[in-house]
Order: C-alpha cells, then sequence, then structure tokens
C-alpha cells in the first residue's frame, strides 16, 4: 500500500499535555512565533503558492482558539472556531476544488482542523440537558454550564470495501457522482456490530452479494465532515447483483486490467476511477498491484 493515504501524516506534535495545563497553554498563546489557519467558514484560505496560510495571532478577534499542536521547532499552531453565523458546509465543494493545491502533510492537518472547528459549530449546545456548552481542553472538549457534562469530538466509522469474485472487484456509482464515476461501496458502522459485520451487511444490503474472509486494508481520516474511513476486501460468494437503487445507482464486476486503465485515466476504461486523496483510490490500486 502506497503511503501517506490521504489526510494522513500531519507533522505537528498533538501537545495533549498542553490541553489541560492553563498556564502552558497560555504561554503558548503568548508565543509571538504563534500562527493561525486561516479559513473561511471552515474551508482553507489559500497562501502564497497554493498552500495553507498561517497568520499571527490576532488579538482583536474574539473567538476562541483550538489548539493543533506544535511543530517541530515548538511554534504553537492554532486555529478559530469559526464565527457566529458563519456559513459552515461540511460538503463544500469548493474545498474539495482547493484540496489539490495542498501537499499530503498540509492535507492531513487542514483535514484536522477543518473537522474539529466543524464540531464545535454543531455541538453548541448540550446533548444531556440542551443549555449552552463551552470550550475547554484548548478545543479538545466542551463542557455544559449548567449540568457539567462534557463532550469530545468524536469520529464516525465508515466501512468502504472492495468485493472480490474470480479476479474481479465490484466497483458502484450513486446518482449524485459525476458522469462515468465508479468507486468502492461504503456505508456507516452501526451500534452493536463489527467492521466484518458491516461489511457484510452494507455489500448484502447495497448490491445483494454475500460476502465472507473480510480483512482489514488500511484506514484514513476523511474529514467531511468526520469520518474515519475504514478499507477492506471482502470475497464475494456470488457475482449476482441486486441494487438497492436508493443507494447504488448502478455497480459493475471489473478486472485488473480495467481498474488499470481507470487508474491510468485511459478514454477507453470502463469506469473513471476516484481521485489520489481517497482511500477508494488506494485499495484499487493496491488490489491491482
Amino acid at each position: 500500500m502506497a503511503l501517506p493515504l490521504g489526510f494522513t501524516g500531519a507533522r505537528l506534535d498533538r501537545a495533549d499535555q498542553l490541553r489541560t495545563d492553563e498556564g502552558r497553554l497560555a504561554e503558548a498563546v503568548a508565543d509571538p512565533r504563534a500562527r493561525c489557519l486561516a479559513i473561511d467558514g471552515i474551508d482553507f484560505v489559500p497562501g502564497e503558492g497554493g498552500g495553507l496560510c498561517w497568520e499571527p495571532l490576532d488579538p482583536t478577534d474574539d473567538r476562541a482558539l483550538l489548539l493543533l499542536g506544535l511543530d517541530a521547532a515548538g511554534v504553537p499552531h492554532f486555529v478559530r472556531e469559526a464565527a457566529a453565523g458563519a456559513r459552515v458546509d461540511a460538503r463544500s465543494r469548493t474545498v474539495m476544488r482547493l484540496l489539490p493545491l495542498l501537499a499530503p502533510e498540509e492535507a492531513a492537518l487542514y483535514g484536522g482542523a477543518r473537522s474539529l472547528v466543524d464540531w464545535h459549530a454543531r455541538h453548541r449546545f448540550c446533548a444531556v440537558c440542551g443549555a449552552p456548552t463551552a470550550l475547554f481542553r484548548a478545543g479538545w472538549g466542551r463542557r455544559c454550564g449548567a449540568c457539567n457534562a462534557e463532550h469530545f469530538p468524536r469520529v464516525d466509522p465508515v466501512v468502504i470495501m472492495l468485493a472480490e469474485y474470480e479476479g474481479r472487484v465490484l466497483v458502484g456509482r450513486q446518482g449524485g457522482f459525476p458522469p462515468g464515476f465508479f468507486s468502492a461501496l461504503a456505508g456507516f458502522v452501526e451500534p452493536g456490530e463489527s467492521l466484518e459485520e458491516a461489511v457484510a451487511r452494507e455489500l448484502f444490503e447495497e448490491a445483494g452479494i454475500r460476502v465472507a474472509d473480510v480483512a482489514y486494508v488500511a484506514s484514513q481520516p476523511w474529514p467531511f465532515p468526520s469520518s474515519l474511513m475504514i478499507g477492506c476486501r471482502a470475497r464475494a460468494l456470488d457475482p449476482a447483483l441486486t441494487l438497492d437503487t436508493t443507494e447504488i445507482e448502478a455497480a459493475i464486476w471489473v478486472d485488473r486490467a480495467e481498474v488499470r486503465a481507470a487508474l491510468a485515466g485511459d478514454m477507453g476504461a470502463p469506469f473513471m476511477a476516484p481521485p489520489s486523496l481517497a482511500i477508494a483510490r488506494h485499495l484499487l490500486e493496491d488490489w491491482a498491484g
């Protein structure tokens, strides 16, 4: 498996020890070297050359600072919570067009910051009693002022998988995909099931196939808004498909030559492959060998 996968490889020490040390955190904020990630809502603002834009901390900005971590030189890096009333679009198409401008480690750092800012924007009230919550742990938690319940950022586990049958793998497409675009099938892990059970259930629900020998391949953060994509393979017991057309518009079995053609961008390929940031592409590359 070629590494790093998209949104992995951020080169910051997350500095967990600073999150609960108010004195050291105040020193980090006061550090003249400290930098803040420039964002518009939750989309990054491109800097010179197209990378991330880091700015000095603005003392006039009263939005809360969220600690991202320290770089190798000990420089603190922050991002601010979204401004009140700012448009927070967890599935922004604008940022998808900008992401290819980022180096892999920048994409990873931005992905974490994006998910954190989005989480705060969606958790301003307590899930226990409904009262307003306030940020604590340097942005890695919120506490309710009424019932004292504590809430922490979460990720949503998603299985994404290739079913294989006699030298072919299954790819599918949703109705909102660009014309010709196919990808690995995927679905959220539900309470009370293992990853292997989630893979088997999703493939049966969406494509009507039974599978065995589910195997883990790799994982990837996916900040749209806060998923952890868990890549797997499985052996299909029969190739006959019965699609749930509310989820899958079409699905096809493709062999290695067809997958390699799609990955190469050949005009004659039977489908358009996922982009390089997506774990689905890495699953296809790994399988095609």
